[in-house]
């Protein structure tokens, strides 16, 4: 039986953030910031910073055409230039950690001429520079966060079940997978369990590996160890049994930090049943993650006592601001990235006059399970100081045809 390990990242999870290298801001906050990414997640934080219109410029490698004497066009090696585009596009790929822009460049050089159309990635360990006609105030919390060390890798899930284990890391903005295990475990047989229990025992070897070669505890505050049935246990069983035999110190002086739960599959998707799990929360105390878990279970919990004390969608969240009656925001990421600008400076807006009057912001990573549930109850929603009846009487039929699932508490 084979047993195969992949670890789809790179392990490294130490203590880094993504470098600032300059900031050069008039007083109308127009002006250019200069980075440098040192993980995948500093991509991510790119990938949000940067909005169609915006001009980024960054090194990138470039084909030399030239026409020969019969008219034919031959290429020569490429050169390095560093190039300057006005975005037209931007594609972010999680899983390859891979970021890439189009457009026509906007300042002529050697090798490339004027309003020519490139595509430029955006690379790690190499600067790049964004240049915004206006950096508003939730485009520069996100380069604050992103430039925070302490802000990084918090919680490591190690989702399990017999033959089939994904560990995944929680950062501030991002729920990754970083490694996946998949083995063939033989049934056990009438009288003989010898097949069954050796390839366990490799399958629980593999995980362990790949385990040690993913986590940094210097880091992460606590490792989920969850899945359906028993695998759970015997594994951290093995895991603290392996620990004992080969000293491993670091192992046992963080075992503190390891918690099991239950869930339903080794997927993605049932980690939202492990973030409701009430220990599993305590453990995970500041993390951004737990708080966005627990500010998502309050709004649906007064969504369900006190209806009127609760409220989402951005025409009735905007009214409920209108009163100054907000306590609690929640609102995704994923908002901000719209190609509408007016729309996107209609939600930064909303933001900075609840900061304003007092109310509580929470900015949803769309890379996290709780971030994903709130985009699917339209991206914004809102715990109201005070009860307001009748708040979305006048919403289209569309909008109260979607507005028939509010009812039923969706679990996190």
């Amino acid at each position: 039986p084979s047993v195969c390990l992949s670890v789809v990242t790179c392990a490294r999870l130490l203590p880094h953030s993504m470098k600032l290298k300059r900031k050069n801001l008039d007083n109308t906050k127009a002006g250019s910031i200069t980075f440098q990414a040192e993980e995948a997640e500093d991509l991510w934080h790119a990938y949000n910073l940067i909005s169609i219109g915006d001009r980024v410029r960054c090194s990138t490698m470039r084909k030399l055409k030239k026409e020969g004497a019969t008219g034919s066009v031959e290429t020569k090696d490429r050169v390095k230039v560093t190039l300057t585009v006005h975005v037209e596009t931007i594609d972010f790929d999680p899983k390859d950690g891979s970021l890439r822009l189009s457009g026509r460049n906007v300042e002529e050089n050697k090798y490339v001429k004027l309003g020519a159309f490139h595509t430029l990635t955006i690379e790690m360990f190499r600067n790049f520079s964004i240049q915004k006609g206006f950096w508003d105030a939730v485009a520069l919390a996100r380069v604050e966060e992103a430039c925070d060390v302490a802000a990084r890798a918090e919680v490591a899930a190690l989702m399990i079940d017999e033959g089939l284990a994904n560990l995944y890391l929680l950062t501030q903005s991002m729920t990754v997978l970083r490694a996946h295990v998949d083995a063939v475990i033989p049934r056990k047989r009438m009288g003989s369990h010898t097949s069954h229990d050796k390839a366990l025992q490799r399958f629980y070897g593999t995980v362990y590996e790949g385990l040690l070669r993913v986590i940094d505890f210097e880091v992460v505050k606590c490792v989920i160890v969850a899945g359906p049935g028993f695998t759970k246990d015997s594994f951290m069983q093995y895991l603290l049994h392996q620990a004992i035999v080969t000293e491993n110190k670091k192992l046992m002086e963080n075992k503190g930090k390891f918690i099991q739960a239950t869930a339903t599959s080794a997927y993605k998707h049932a980690l939202k049943e492990v973030l409701a799990d009430k220990l599993v929360l305590e453990k995970m105390e500041d993390t951004k993650a737990a708080l966005e878990v627990r500010a998502l279970n309050r709004f649906y919990k007064v969504l369900t006592t006190e209806p009127d004390r609760a409220t989402y969608g951005l025409r009735e969240v905007n009214r409920a601001a209108a009163q100054s009656a907000i306590e609690i925001l929640l609102i995704s990421d994923t908002l901000f990235r719209s190609d509408d600008l007016r729309l996107r400076d209609t939600y930064v807006k909303l933001v900075e006059e609840i900061k304003d009057n007092g109310g509580e912001v929470h900015i949803f990573s769309g890379m996290h399970v709780s971030g994903h549930q709130l985009t699917q109850l339209t991206g914004i929603a809102a715990i109201l100081r005070f009860p307001i009846p009748g708040l979305d009487d006048s919403s289209s039929d569309e909008e109260g045809d979607s507005e028939e699932t509010s009812d039923s508490e969706i679990t996190l």
